[in-house]
């Protein structure tokens, strides 16, 4: 019998009955595997940049073949079984086959494939794709999800967005592999103790990318370079962002900012929130409120300040270009039911981003109406998008159904407006959006987490979830100072949770304060920007006398802290390093610091330990072995390796500078 193995170039194909299989170099130390039942192979790269040259070792001998890139070597059986292994010989990972008789010699019953193709009647497939466990593997990675744990072993997650959800399918393992799920498609992953599973329900083949590396740092460089990284993050970018649901007219955002500046306060970028326009979908200011948008941006510039304006993605059915879109075919579909894909304050369809013309109209309407009057940054919110009714299987975009497509689209919105800014010359763009998937980082995203609670719960996720984030792919990170649902600024229990989210907020890659304050004040009129109620005041002076001085007193510490931190966004710039991320990152041979869940390294050279539970005035934690670390608010040294106990006033968060580095605190 002919061989079922083939060399194509530097790619080893598997051919046998329906299936194609491809395994072949994809950066170094990587590989990319792909699976179809159809004629062709698709030529789609979703998160991947280009294909890589490289010439790998290709060796086929009896019923087995493998191929080996740097230091990662998938070995595939003729019975089609393949296992990643890294450059000691050590398995990284192995897919789950419970069937037919492999190289092992290993023979069940079960009648389990580690790839199952299941086709849909006239169509194409729901995908099962499964892989051996160890029970003792940690995994970090896959982007937000709404829960406190920084090891997603034993998750199951849904490889969905929503809002407050980003699911970027990248996985970073303690075994020493880099994981990524390249399939935009709807579905979930489970890391469970006897098997991993990747299922999706619809799409037309198998797609992922793997990596060995010694280090985490390696597996993310390499990761990074295979997706892109981001662009270098602008000086306006490292300091305080000011923001509040929402500002209702010009004049009350510029009384803000002048007040900021005549109190001496830092403040770098200030922000007008949604329904500052007419209708969505107009994508310009309402005159009534904004009545000279253009001069505003100048005195704000005048003042050292940059203005970042909300772009939502709906169009309104009442917009005045909603006939045009539609008959473009610019906005989304829905295949069964009603075309109104989110309803609030109007009938709204979102713009179809994965469209490219689409992406062109909306991006030169907002040219026109904010980019050419001096606005030079933008919120692209509800990027999930976020559907009224999450039913993925009624949506349709140009580029295919949203059960296969769908998760690429905040990635698409951003291109969008990254791909305009950049044709306008504009060289460091750093867009906020609500969402993101693997590769966003590349057009500049900066992702926030999402419509939260005010809570220290909720603090206590975004912890987790900002580590992960950083190791998704995703430098430029960051939360809603204080939560979005709810706080009262008179409320003295919300004023401790804010105090303490905003330290930790200071030792975020962007600190920025935002809200949806008790109470609501009434709306300015019956239609257009005046339709919607502001929350109450976010302002730093909002929350008392003790609050205001801690916050001043943070603003001062980041503003000192923006030449340390700008070195940490030239590291993201130029090889993807994650500005803050967990211990084990800076200290990945020291086996608790892979066990520590409630500390983390902001830079190489400050760890910082937040105050996460109400009351709390002192706490434990543990210094990575291999330093000493310095407390900032003591004085005393402590060699590492050691769990200690430190004070942590309410005025405080504890902070331990690494071998007597010279930081400006």
């Amino acid at each position: 019998m002919d061989s079922v193995f083939r060399v194509d170039q530097n790619r080893l194909i598997r051919e046998y009955d329906s299936e194609t299989i491809w395994l072949e170099p994809w950066g170094i130390n990587s590989l990319r595997v792909r699976s179809t039942f159809k004629e062709v192979m698709l030529n789609e790269d979703w998160a991947l940049l280009g294909p890589d040259r490289t010439s790998p070792d290709i060796v086929i001998k009896d019923n087995k073949a493998s191929i080996q890139n740097g230091k990662i070597r998938a070995e595939i059986t003729a019975a089609g079984k393949i296992t990643f292994l890294n450059q000691k010989n050590d398995v990284l990972l192995e897919e789950y086959v419970r069937n037919r008789k492999n190289i092992d010699e290993f023979c069940s019953a079960l009648k389990i494939d580690a790839r199952e193709f299941k086709p849909h009647l006239g169509g194409d497939y729901q995908l099962s794709q499964r892989f051996e466990s160890d029970p003792k593997e940690k995994i970090f990675g896959m982007g937000q999800y709404q829960q406190p744990y920084m090891d997603v072993k034993n998750c199951t997650l849904e490889l969905a967005q929503r809002n407050s959800q980003a699911s970027i399918p990248f996985a970073l393992s303690s075994l020493g592999y880099g994981f990524l799920w390249n399939n935009p498609a709807i579905g979930k992953v489970t890391f469970g103790k006897n098997m991993t599973e990747w299922s999706v329900y619809s799409t037309q083949q198998l797609d992922y990318w793997i990596t060995a590396g010694d280090t985490p740092a390696e597996i993310e460089e390499a990761y990074a370079t295979a997706t892109g990284k981001v662009p270098n993050m602008p000086d306006y970018g490292l300091g305080f962002w000011q923001c509040k649901l929402r500002y209702q007219t010009q004049e009350e955002l510029l009384e803000v900012a002048r007040e900021y500046k005549q109190r001496e306060l830092p403040i770098s970028v200030i922000v007008i929130d949604y329904f500052h326009w007419p209708t969505q979908g107009d994508w310009r200011f309402d005159p009534e409120y904004w009545p000279d948008p253009e001069a505003m941006a100048n005195e704000l510039n005048d003042m050292g300040i940059e203005l970042m304006v909300s772009i939502w993605p709906t169009v309104d059915k009442q917009s005045e270009n909603f006939q045009e879109m539609l008959q473009k075919g610019y906005l989304t579909r829905t295949d069964r039911g009603i075309r109104t894909t989110h309803d609030f304050l109007g009938q709204t369809l979102y713009f179809d981003a994965t469209n490219p013309s689409a992406r062109d109209y909306v991006w030169q309407k907002a040219k026109k109406n904010y980019y050419d009057k001096g606005i030079k940054t933008f919120w692209l919110d509800e990027a999930e998008p976020e559907y009224n009714v999450y039913d993925f299987d009624n949506f349709r975009y140009h580029k295919g159904p949203n059960l296969q497509v769908g998760n690429i689209y905040p990635t698409m919105f951003a291109k969008a407006f990254y791909d305009g800014m950049k044709e306008e010359g504009q060289e460091d763009v750093v867009n906020l959006v609500r969402c993101g998937w693997a590769g966003s980082q590349r057009y500049g995203s900066l992702i926030w987490s999402g419509d939260i609670d005010s809570s220290f719960a909720a603090m206590r996720d975004q912890f987790a979830i900002g580590l992960n984030m950083g190791l998704s792919g995703i430098p430029w990170w960051t939360t809603d100072i204080g939560g979005f649902h709810g706080g009262n600024p008179e409320d003295l229990d919300f004023r401790e949770c804010i105090i303490r989210w905003f330290q930790y907020g200071a030792f975020c890659p962007v600190f920025r304060l935002h809200g949806d304050r008790e109470p609501h004040s009434e709306p300015l009129g019956d239609s257009g920007g005046g339709l919607c109620p502001s929350g109450a005041n976010n302002e730093v002076w909002s929350y008392g006398e003790e609050a205001y001085a801690i916050f001043k007193k943070y603003m001062q510490m980041r503003e000192r802290l923006k030449p340390y931190i700008a070195n940490l966004m030239k590291e993201a710039h130029e090889k993807g390093t994650p500005p803050m991320r967990p211990l084990f990152y800076d200290f990945p041979e020291d086996q608790l610091a892979w066990e520590t869940d409630d500390a983390y390294m902001f830079g190489p050279d400050i760890l910082v330990a937040p105050v996460l539970y109400e009351g709390q005035r002192t706490r434990t934690l543990y210094l990575p072995k291999g330093a000493t670390w310095k407390n900032t608010l003591t004085g005393r040294i402590y060699q590492g390796g050691v769990n200690i106990e430190c004070e942590a006033p309410l005025d405080s968060i504890p902070l331990f500078i690494k071998d007597g580095a010279a930081i400006p605190l």
